[in-house]
């Protein structure tokens, strides 16, 4: 197996590590904002709002798009150049990664704001939706390139 061979090989494992990557950096950090709102919720003897742990849970489907990714680019084998394989699969992984961590941050301020006014989860659910339709459109898009 030549070396342009085996990077394109190394694509389909960059495209679903990257992306969960991106994923346990962005539940991390909204986790953590979470429990900070939690926490200031006990202190003022607010009721504590269960719901945003949705908000630490939306990165995680970036890691579901890496897989689906990761399997066009399997499935490719055959008709897409291994550079190509290569390619998708990096900057795909990165692209869904950074939406991911990006996201994290997105939810660290939704946790922060849904505690604080007690109101508005609709909105920040929305706002996480728009973060993610970039990986969305990066796993499509980059589908195509492999056809």
């Amino acid at each position: 197996m030549d070396l342009i061979t085996a990077l394109g090989d190394i694509g389909f494992a960059a495209a679903l590590c990257l992306s969960a990557v991106g994923s346990a950096l962005g539940t991390g950090i909204a986790g953590m904002a979470s429990i900070g709102a939690w926490k200031k919720c006990y202190l003022e003897q607010k009721k504590i709002p269960f719901i945003i742990i949705a908000y630490v849970g939306a990165p995680l489907s970036q890691t579901i798009y890496g897989m689906i990714l990761m399997n066009a680019i399997l499935a490719s084998s055959t008709t897409a150049s291994p550079a190509t394989r290569f390619g998708v699969g990096i900057f795909g992984g990165l692209a869904m990664g950074a939406s991911a961590w990006l996201q994290g941050k997105a939810a660290a301020g939704a946790a922060d704001a849904f505690t604080e006014a007690e109101r508005g989860f609709a909105n920040y659910i929305i706002i996480l939706g728009i973060v993610e339709t970039v990986a969305l459109f990066v796993m499509v898009f980059l589908m195509t390139a492999l056809k």
